[in-house]
């Protein structure tokens, strides 16, 4: 009996060997990993053309050309009530796995502006995927060549002469049109519309003075000679140094604080699931995600969008939403935006 009995435990230590070593060495487990068997609903709660509709379609396309997934990612928009809608749709999903959202600023900004009954708690943190940029556009038609130019120009008209663009309302875009004000001492008139591309076109049509739109949803009309760069909204500038419009670089566009703008804001581009999914399920799209960022696709996309390249998952990645909602709580406080 004790012979048979250390056999048993010479296979048990030896399989166990096994499996350490190819988990090491990055091998998959002997048992099958979830993975999704339906396909899965990506939604976007915010209108297309943005940045996160560009990002989420990017990933959709990526998955299904390098076959990463099994299933096909469906890009769903629920813009309603400034993405309220599709986050109270991943709410109300809670244990599927066959959901995940692209989450921008309006994670925090919606339910502090609205009263809408959600929290990021809600759901549950996947990845960051990168970390978006603000920048000052004016039409390349005006004579504004800095943001100081434009700045006193905006000055010289009066309060509530000048029009800046944006996405919704007591969103972002809003908030960082505040800070200028008060950083600037000047005062605009905000016309919020339902997406940045929405909002290049706009400023493209010089319907509005400026915006603040991110570079990806600018940089087709800037190559295009439509549009011109005037400062970026963060404490340094990007790391991008090829040529992208008219000899210029991301990295040549100055800082808002260079300019005399001392204004500086970053915004999520992350992915989150319904909350009370398993760690496998989240690890699945962990790694789906992990590919993705691989590929070249995604690194021209970075490129061409001057995004922070910042990744994130796990303890990490919770610390920094917690972080960033407190610093949206005052930024909204300072701006009147709170939902009395």
């Amino acid at each position: 009996m004790s012979n048979l009995i250390d056999a048993a435990r010479r296979r048990m230590t030896a399989r166990l060997a096994s499996v350490a070593l190819a988990l090491a060495f990055g091998a998959a487990p002997t048992l099958a990993a979830w993975a999704p068997e339906k396909p899965v609903e990506f939604i976007v709660p915010a209108g297309t053309g943005g940045g996160a509709d560009q990002m989420a379609r990017l990933i959709q396309g990526i998955v299904a050309k390098h076959k990463l997934m099994s299933q096909p990612l469906i890009v769903v928009n629920k813009a309603g009530g400034a993405g309220a809608e599709g986050f109270l749709d991943v709410k109300g999903s809670k244990g599927d796995p066959n959901k995940i959202v692209i989450t921008l600023s309006n994670l925090f900004t919606t339910p502090l502006a609205t009263g809408v009954p959600f929290n990021w708690r809600d759901l549950t943190p996947v990845a960051m995927m990168a970390l978006d940029q603000f920048v000052l556009w004016v039409n390349a038609d005006t004579p504004y060549q800095s943001a100081k130019q434009y700045i006193d120009a905006v000055k010289a008209a009066g309060p509530s002469k000048m029009k800046m663009g944006g996405t919704g309302s007591k969103q972002e875009d809003q908030i960082i049109t505040v800070s200028i004000e008060k950083a600037a001492g000047v005062k605009f008139i905000y016309v919020p519309f339902k997406g940045g591309g929405d909002v290049a076109v706009q400023l493209t049509g010089k319907h509005i003075d400026s915006s603040v739109n991110n570079p990806v949803e600018a940089v087709a009309q800037w190559r295009a000679g439509k549009l011109r760069p005037l400062c970026v909204f963060d404490s340094q500038r990007m790391n991008y140094n090829e040529p992208l419009a008219g000899g210029k670089s991301w990295h040549d566009i100055p800082t808002c604080k260079e300019a005399g703008i001392p204004t500086d804001y970053v915004m999520l581009r992350g992915i989150f699931m319904p909350a009370g999914v398993s760690a496998d399920q989240v690890a699945f799209y962990v790694n789906l995600l992990k590919k993705v960022r691989e590929t070249p696709e995604w690194k021209d996309f970075m490129k061409l969008g001057a995004f922070n390249q910042t990744f994130m998952t796990g303890p990490d990645y919770v610390k920094w939403v917690e972080k960033t909602e407190a610093s949206h709580y005052m930024l909204m406080k300072d701006a009147g935006f709170i939902a009395k």
